[in-house]
């Protein structure tokens, strides 16, 4: 949800009855605070920040969570142990988001308080296991004593049901909450992903973080360049800086890195956020089987 979910969506989602996350992978320090400020203005709910290990300024991010009293922040993309301890001896709640059974254990064993575990159908950068939401879920609920959510692939009521009778204790879900109008990225990416079919979207760029992209331009180019098997430093090279940026934020659809989840392609309008919220609940409740 790079560039995506800012304190509009995030609140929005809280006020709701969902958990709002902030996408602070997209975020300068400054950014977040000027973010999570406003989603205390705007909603009285709870709500978390999403932060990825690997970024190159966390400890300042971190500690602007822990210094406006953020209750819940979910990890990503590096190795729990390096922050958990540390939230959590703030009062923080901590989730980390997997890819598979053997992260899903180390998460645990480093003190997380719930475990979000990621198909390879998710949008953005993914596992390189590149195992299905419907696969990894049962795997990890075998495994896991803390709870578990499941994310890649859900945007309906019918699939969060899908998901909890395999064994989560809730969702995650990302693309769906694109196609809103309080979701931060430009209107061109959105109406983009409304236009998304099967097969629209691929993981790709393996070697260095593998990412889910709508195939454009840009996807295209990737696409030749492999078929010269390229080094890394010519994939390193071809990505640049800011790519992300330039497609969903600032509407380049030809250059910019679009990322999107496989289930774009069932996505067909755009949405108030709280609307999304309220259908998929309506849906989850009434695709319930009664209990014999």
């Amino acid at each position: 949800m790079v560039w995506n979910s800012g304190w509009k969506l995030a609140s929005a989602v809280s006020n709701a009855g969902g958990l709002g996350l902030l996408g602070a992978g997209s975020m300068y320090p400054d950014v977040l605070l000027e973010h999570i400020q406003k989603c205390k203005k705007a909603t009285d709910k709870p709500f978390g920040v999403n932060v990825p290990l690997l970024y190159s300024d966390i400890d300042k991010l971190m500690q602007i969570i822990i210094d406006e009293d953020v209750q819940i922040v979910f990890t990503s993309a590096g190795n729990p142990k390096t922050w958990t301890s540390h939230l959590k001896g703030h009062g923080i709640k901590v989730a980390h988001v997997v890819s598979s059974v053997k992260f899903a254990l180390k998460a645990q064993e480093a003190g997380v308080d719930a475990v979000v575990a990621e198909g390879f159908e998710a949008g953005g950068h993914n596992g390189r296991e590149e195992t299905t939401t419907f696969t990894l879920i049962p795997m990890v609920k075998e495994k896991l004593e803390i709870p578990l959510i499941a994310a890649g692939g859900i945007a309906t009521g019918k699939g969060m049901l899908a998901a909890m009778i395999l064994g989560a204790d809730g969702v995650q879900i990302g693309s769906r909450f694109v196609a809103t109008p309080e979701a931060s990225s430009h209107m061109a990416y959105k109406n983009l992903v409304l236009e998304a079919q099967e097969g629209a979207t691929e993981l790709t760029l393996k070697e260095l973080a593998p990412v889910r992209l709508l195939k454009n331009k840009f996807y295209e180019d990737v696409k030749e360049l492999y078929r010269k098997n390229p080094s890394k430093d010519e994939l390193v090279n071809l990505l640049g800086k800011r790519r992300a940026k330039k497609g969903m934020f600032e509407g380049d659809l030809e250059e910019g890195e679009l990322e999107i989840g496989q289930i774009a392609g069932i996505i067909k309008e755009i949405k108030p956020a709280a609307a999304i919220v309220e259908e998929i609940i309506a849906e989850y409740k009434n695709s319930m089987l009664p209990e014999l």
